[in-house]
């Protein structure tokens, strides 16, 4: 089926930003006190939810606000020198000239998003809603559809991460999971995507 919009998640779907948050990991961990962890733990962990890996390092709920924060602070100082995926700005166009309405929303800052997609990316954007808790993403994809006028059934939400197909399914939208980004291709299948994509040039097919 052909969708009408698409809502994208950023960072391991738009953006290859992994490398730069492994390389934070560790001043995160000492400046909030959790676990740090090395890059053979890191790798295994790409595999589990998000409330395993919170569990595994130590980090409880009540920090996550403060630790979102300094975060979204730091990416947004880094954000000029993240590098898109290859392939996202010939995918975007194309949907967009296909007709495809792009919506994006992340727990980072518009701010940051703006300026790692360039000013020309982002102006085939229709909607940003940014800033979502790292469980607050099903209450903005209501949000967007609401505001733009779609219905569950013309959207599909686009993400890396196992809380992204979890906040599509409780928004009661569809999920696309893309296999480059922070999770496991393997844990994100097992959320049954409605369609799994294993190259950029493979979203372009969302248009029918």
């Amino acid at each position: 089926m052909a969708y009408r919009l698409a809502i994208f998640d950023f960072d391991g779907t738009l953006a290859d930003s992994y490398p730069w948050f492994t390389s934070v990991l560790d001043h995160m961990a000492v400046r909030h006190n959790f676990r740090s962890i090395d890059a053979e733990e890191r790798e295994s962990l790409r595999g589990a939810s998000a409330r395993v890996i919170m569990k595994s390092v130590g980090v409880s709920t009540w920090k996550l606000a403060r630790i979102a924060k300094d975060f979204r602070a730091m990416k947004k100082q880094a954000s000029s020198g993240i590098p898109l995926f290859p392939g996202i700005p010939e995918m975007l166009q194309e949907l967009h000239a296909k007709g495809v309405v792009l919506a994006l929303v992340s727990s980072d800052t518009e701010a940051s998003v703006r300026i790692g997609l360039g000013p020309e990316l982002a102006g085939l954007f229709v909607h940003f809603d940014c800033g979502a808790s790292l469980f607050g993403k099903a209450r903005k994809f209501r949000r967007v559809l609401r505001k733009l006028s779609m219905t569950k059934a013309q959207t599909i939400c686009i993400g890396d991460e196992d809380r992204d197909a979890r906040a599509a399914d409780k928004a009661g939208i569809d999920f696309g999971a893309v296999t480059w980004g922070y999770s496991t291709p393997e844990s994100l299948i097992a959320h049954n995507p409605k369609r799994t994509f294993a190259t950029v040039r493979d979203i372009a097919a969302i248009a029918g």
